[in-house]
């Protein structure tokens, strides 16, 4: 091989070495470009999600304004301005609509139905058993929570309903968060309405003792 062939030789793989290096560098841009558009989905998820919050955070508020007991305690004209101006919120509320879908596979699925159901029945016997309600949102509320022992375990633990935790245990991250949302906005429902039926009833029993001393 003479000079000139080794001088190609040479030439030749210089070029190849750039355009590896190139090619390296393309390659290290494109990976750090996905990065970051990954880190902005997440946010984004995370910004949807809380915007569902706030949304039935805003709900919960003014359901419970139209029955505090506050609310009762006005002239007729001006809490039928409240409730009227509630409702109009109410709707406004509830044309914001947001979809933050997550994906599944079958057997989360089948666990998310079945956890909601039983939301779903807690719910509907809080009009009925408040007593119970409350019992009841504290056991589900419990499965929710990390054992003893794990990363931000409690240490004591009240009743659990193990049907519902190996449910929630089944469901997808999202979900399980959800389920925990849904439930201490049950659990503070249950303790507001709690609160205002104590204090009716001291009112009575007050004003029923006023009576009996004035008699």
């Amino acid at each position: 091989m003479d000079m000139a062939q080794n001088k190609v030789v040479v030439a030749e793989k210089a070029s190849l070495f750039q355009r590896s290096q190139s090619m390296a560098a393309r390659t290290n841009r494109l990976v750090e470009s996905m990065d970051q558009l990954e880190t902005r989905v997440e946010a984004l998820r995370e910004q949807a999600s809380a915007m569902e919050q706030e949304k039935e955070t805003l709900l919960e508020m003014l359901h419970g304004m139209q029955s505090c007991q506050d609310i009762r305690n006005i002239s007729d004209g001006e809490r039928e301005e409240l409730n009227v101006t509630a409702e109009r919120l109410i709707n406004r509320v509830l044309t914001v609509d947001i979809s933050l879908e997550t994906v599944r596979d079958q057997e989360q699925e089948q666990s998310l139905n079945k956890a909601m159901e039983i939301l779903d029945e807690a719910a509907l016997r809080l009009k009925k058993d408040m007593d119970g309600s409350k019992r009841c949102f504290g056991a589900l509320l419990q499965a929710c929570l990390p054992d003893e022992g794990e990363v931000g375990g409690t240490g004591a633990r009240g009743s659990i309903d193990q049907k519902f935790q190996s449910l929630v245990i089944g469901c997808a991250l999202d979900d399980q968060k959800k389920i925990r949302k849904r439930l201490n906005m049950l659990t503070r429902i249950t303790d507001n309405t709690d609160r205002s039926i104590r204090l009716l009833d001291h009112q009575y029993h007050k004003g029923s003792h006023g009576q009996q001393i004035n008699s």
